[in-house]
């Protein structure tokens, strides 16, 4: 029998862990819910076996994402080590082509390079193209889609080329296209400074939507290519001034004294991005190197204050492609694929000689890289945390043995005791959920816990701190957010979760609690506000699942009672007689059969233990369902 074959009395999981395991693909994930259908297995047993299945594929579906998102940081460290020992331009720039057509999965991909003399385009690259024709295209400046590319300066993408009138049709590339067989076509410009010297394509012999991920992805391995020609360009350029000044030693040996500088720094910062370092470390190399202090600053879209001289300078620097001055200042912004990542800034250091000005360009991209490689992993962080608290909300039931490990690798413990907490915007706009998801998101990480959007806001489940109780954590959640988003946030929280590995199936119920606390926040007109079932006095009871009627008695009362117990007075028999009489003091004290006075200093008491308000309406109707359900105990 096959090993996947499930037996009747092992956990619907159990075929699927063992498909995952041996990295089976998706088509056999349907054979257990097939077989046991065929065996005459129970309705309830298939569905298990069903909710099985879309999980088992959601999970590989994910290990997948990340083993893809693996090889391409590999391909991109493997490239940048590749332009570390530069010898064969045309062997790296293969390397590349040969990387991009691997990691998009697409039939072919080629690289064109601008001929400045001849006034066209050329094709330099090509991996897995069958025609001779294609392979040795030229191209006028300007046609077809590698034109458009050029042109702009920008990613460009076509999922059927015949079919798009967006840029200039010739005979010539028609011609190759069309024996190439080649219908969908992605290109993105070889940048130096604000010039494009080519173009990296990337195409499929079949319509196909290339992900915007695909995109940046191909746009890095453009950069990288653009830094190798720039590269064998810069060698080739001080190989013929050597050439034309051998006469000339000390010309010489300066030039071959900026080679070696170059060649070191390019060595450094390449030595950094494999073992490891981050944009920190190469702050402080080029610090180092170029005696100055360098700071690596953000864009201002995360919502910080940005000086108006600096996002000028950012500007210039990324419309120009190269570093700025402004007095003894250098801005190089960090871009990749278009998109603006931040800059640095290299202060106290009026004037850079040609080879520091590139040194500071460089090490921009580099740390470009660095930001992707540390926002892909932050973003699969966030949804390995959103899974596992969808999980704990949806899937009570699962092995707590794993829910522990799976929360073991995020820092988070789910056996200390937890609070549940939902968090709305107040309008509910889109922007506004993602930018709450976001802000959740970075508190969980932060704060050990889990968050997860769902039902058009987000959900967290945080450790309680020692000292804070869940009302509290609220309002603090909902300031915090609320300032992250620049819009009210509304927060309810779920009295405490004790441990969510051992009762997941508290989570669930905590979710619901919190929601109803949102829900009657906003009813109140206290959106923007955080609060915990307690908050809301006897209304508590009906929004908080655990019905504590124990402990809305003594919140309410409490000071009473034991004021009663320590001392052996009667303060609670004369409220429940007060009360009773319409709140008249002479009827009160003819039902206790004591003096009128009596009776005041009694009240005059409880208006010290209760506060000088315990007679206003609203808190009048607390006491008195207090006293009820005191009496209702057995205690009075």
């Amino acid at each position: 029998m096959n090993g996947d074959h499930p037996a009747v009395d092992e956990p619907s999981e159990a075929p699927y862990l063992r498909l995952l395991a041996r990295g089976a693909p998706a088509e056999e994930y349907e054979r257990p819910v097939l077989r046991a259908r065929a065996d005459g297995a129970p309705v309830t047993r298939l569905a298990e076996l069903e909710r099985a299945k879309r999980l088992a594929l959601r999970v590989r579906d994910e290990l997948e994402g990340r083993r893809r998102r693996e090889a391409e940081l590999s391909a991109l460290f493997a490239t940048a080590g590749d332009l570390a020992g530069l010898r064969d331009l045309d062997a790296v720039l293969q390397a590349i082509v040969q990387r991009a057509r691997s990691l998009l999965g697409t039939d072919v991909a080629y690289l064109t390079l601008n001929d400045p003399r001849a006034g066209d385009t050329y094709m330099r690259v090509t991996e897995g193209s069958v025609s001779a024709r294609f392979q040795s295209l030229r191209l006028a400046m300007g046609a077809g889609l590698g034109g458009l590319v050029a042109q702009t300066a920008m990613p460009y993408v076509t999922e059927s080329y015949f079919d798009d009138e967006r840029f200039r049709h010739t005979h010539t590339i028609d011609s190759g296209v069309r024996d190439e067989g080649l219908v969908a076509i992605l290109g993105v410009p070889l940048a130096l400074g604000s010039g494009v010297i080519g173009v990296l394509f990337a195409a499929d012999r079949r319509i196909r939507v290339f992900e915007r991920e695909q995109i940046a992805l191909l746009a890095s391995l453009a950069s990288l290519a653009a830094v190798a020609i720039d590269t064998a360009n810069l060698l080739e350029e001080t190989r013929s001034a050597l050439d034309g000044l051998g006469a000339a030693n000390d010309t010489i040996r300066t030039h071959s004294a900026v080679l070696e500088r170059a060649s070191e720094v390019h060595d450094r910062l390449t030595e950094l991005v494999l073992r490891g370092g981050g944009v920190d470390d190469v702050a402080a190399a080029v610090a180092e190197v170029l005696s100055g202090t360098v700071e690596v600053t953000g864009t201002g879209t995360g919502g910080e204050p940005v000086p108006a001289a600096l996002a000028a300078a950012v500007a210039r620097s990324r419309a120009d492609g190269h570093a700025v001055r402004e007095g003894d200042t250098w801005t190089a912004a960090v871009t990749a694929g278009g998109e603006l990542l931040g800059a640095l800034v290299l202060r106290g250091h009026p004037g850079l000689d040609p080879v520091d000005q590139r040194t500071l360009e460089r090490a921009a991209m580099v740390t470009a890289l660095l930001l992707l490689a540390r926002r892909t992993a932050g973003e699969a962080e966030q949804r390995f945390r959103g899974e596992l608290l969808d999980d704990l909300l949806d899937a009570p039931h699962r092995d707590p043995r794993l829910l522990r490990e799976r929360a073991g690798r995020l820092r988070a413990d789910l056996d200390v005791p937890h609070v549940v907490l939902a968090a709305r915007p107040a309008d509910g706009a889109t922007a506004d959920r993602q930018r709450l998801w976001s802000a959740a998101s970075h508190v969980a990480a932060t704060r050990h816990g889990l968050a997860a959007a769902r039902d058009g806001g987000t959900v967290l489940l945080l450790p309680l701190e020692d000292g804070v109780d869940a009302s509290t954590t609220a309002r603090r959640l909902a300031a915090q957010l609320g300032a992250a988003v620049h819009a009210e946030v509304t927060v309810g929280a779920s009295t405490r979760v004790p441990a969510p590995a051992a009762d997941p199936e508290a989570v669930a119920a905590g979710y619901a609690e919190a929601q109803r606390c949102v829900d009657a926040l906003r009813v109140l007109g206290r959106g923007g506000e955080g609060a915990a079932a307690e908050d809301f006095g006897f209304l508590g009871l009906l929004l908080a699942d655990s019905r504590d009627v124990g402990g809305f008695v003594r919140r309410t009362i409490g000071a009473v009672t034991d004021y009663d117990t320590r001392r052996g007075t009667d303060l609670v028999r004369t409220l429940d007689a007060y009360f009773a009489s319409g709140m008249s003091p002479a009827r009160t004290k003819d039902a206790l059969h004591v003096h009128v006075n009596t009776v005041a200093q009694r009240l005059e008491r409880v208006a010290q233990l209760l506060g000088s308000d315990w007679q206003h309406p609203e808190r009048a109707l607390e006491l008195q369902l207090a006293l009820r359900l005191h009496r209702l105990g057995g205690a009075g």
